[in-house]
């Protein structure tokens, strides 16, 4: 039986997921950041950014080799099938990465909270392989405007790429512990304290005595 808690982390785009991970961080935990094995795995020359390259051309390409991923992802958020298209070229790779640090930190007999940072947790079927589940929320409203501000958007392009993933709403539902990030950061970090300490007792109770 592994000695850590693996906790997955997820919320929507614009919601401050990112925000959230980093005061987990600070407070001691042990990140595995999906988005930085996202950009590892199709780096030149990997096989998904070989299978990217032949599935969409070199027009996603920058001058250097790297993938142009905000062209990229303007062009598969606009179509449906094309973002899954992309996304099952490279769920796989950040899946095979993310399992073998788990492996990696079990044989290691690693104690603590790991948190598995991963926007499309839920929609990848990765929640089930972690202990707890929490996501972040914000109402729509401030996840529009925050998503607008953040990636100088327009509104209707904002609200596509809020539309392609799955309603936060439903998200909540699945979590064992929610983070309502719609207020100050004050009130962020207090309810990230909060369920810190109630996954650091649900770890204790998991332990042998």
């Amino acid at each position: 039986m592994r000695r850590f808690l693996l906790v997955g982390l997820t919320g929507g785009i614009g919601s401050g997921k990112s925000t959230v991970s980093r005061l987990f961080r600070d407070l001691g935990c042990l990140i595995i950041d999906a988005d930085t094995i996202a950009r590892e795995v199709v780096e030149p020359g990997e096989p998904a950014w070989r299978a990217i390259v032949e599935a969409f051309g070199r027009e996603v390409l920058l001058p250097d080799g790297q993938l142009d991923r905000k062209g990229l992802g303007t062009l598969v958020f606009a179509d449906p099938a094309k973002r899954r298209t992309l996304n099952a070229l490279t769920h796989p790779a950040i899946l095979a990465r993310e399992q073998a640090i788990v492996a990696e930190l079990e044989a290691e007999g690693y104690e603590g909270l790991v948190i598995l940072d991963a926007a499309l947790l839920i929609e990848a079927g990765g929640a089930g392989r972690t202990d707890r589940l929490v996501v972040v929320y914000v109402d729509e409203a401030t996840q529009l405007r925050r998503l607008m501000t953040r990636d100088d958007l327009p509104e209707a392009e904002a609200r596509r790429r809020i539309a392609s993933q799955m309603p936060l709403a439903e998200k909540v539902r699945l979590a064992h512990h929610v983070i309502d990030n719609s207020g100050s950061p004050e009130e962020t970090a207090a309810r990230v304290r909060a369920v810190h300490a109630a996954l650091l007792a649900e770890l204790r109770a998991r332990q042998p005595r």
